[in-house]
């Protein structure tokens, strides 16, 4: 399958080859452990949240997992937490949004489509009209990945958090849609929060140092099972379960 470059003027293509991706599912097992030994993250759940989120694992139903996004460390702590939770089940089928520079470089982009990578022209890079179309069939992509039998990680808050690291910034309509198409399309997906936390820094401190990165703290809420009909309403439920997460991550730090 010929790999087109992540560029917005040939979206088409671009999303075409994300419909089908596979990553090596054993190289991703053995980047996620390497992840894991490096950084060592505090993994805690609300009551019940273990067993209902593994019950899920093993379950056929897709998942979003929303997270909220404070550092460009990110991505890997969270890998290290997915290693070390129920989801290490999952490692290999789950996808990622992750915003379009990140396809770029070669070698980094051949880390993140060993993670699930799907790129996402955002808006504030290119112009909202520039990537209404884009932004549309990405999200029928994700959509009918989650309908394939994929999971899917969001970081909602759409860009790294840089003013209060406590407080989950606004989420954008973008993941109620998803949930919304993957619902029309038989695959109602169940919701799972995510906080996550470096510590107690600044409120305004904009990255994390190396041994709050490594130390990091997950918050696994307990699974949304039933979720709104409208794709706002979806959108306004993440941001408050993620709040909760967050306030659970903080707190369990």
């Amino acid at each position: 399958m010929h790999t087109p470059e992540v560029l917005l003027d040939d979206s088409d293509a671009v999303y075409d080859y994300y419909l089908r991706h596979r990553q090596n599912r054993w190289k991703a097992l053995a980047s996620y452990a390497v992840l894991a030994r490096r950084f060592r993250p505090r993994i805690s759940y609300a009551e019940g949240a273990k067993a209902q989120v593994a019950a899920l694992v093993r379950g056929k139903r897709p998942i979003i997992y929303a997270i909220n996004h404070l550092s460009t460390s990110d991505p890997y702590t969270v890998a290290a937490a997915a290693w070390r939770s129920p989801l290490r089940a999952k490692i290999g089928r789950v996808r990622v949004l992750a915003k379009d520079e990140l396809f770029v470089d070669p070698e980094q982009r051949r880390k993140v489509d060993m993670m699930g990578g799907i790129p996402v022209f955002r808006g504030k890079d290119h112009g909202i009209r520039a990537v209404n179309a884009a932004g549309q069939r990405m999200m029928d992509v994700c959509a009918q990945r989650l309908a394939d039998g994929d999971h899917l990680a969001v970081f909602p808050e759409g860009t790294c958090n840089l003013v209060d690291h406590k407080t989950v910034q606004p989420v954008g309509s973008g993941i109620g849609h998803i949930a919304f198409r993957a619902a029309k399309l038989g695959a109602p997906p169940a919701l799972v929060a995510i906080g996550l936390s470096y510590g107690p820094r600044p409120a305004d401190a904009i990255e994390p140092g190396a041994d709050e990165v490594v130390s990091s703290s997950f918050y696994f809420r307990t699974p949304v099972l039933e979720l709104p009909a409208r794709p706002g309403d979806i959108a306004r439920l993440v941001k408050d379960e993620l709040q909760a997460a967050v306030d659970g991550a903080v707190a369990n730090y």
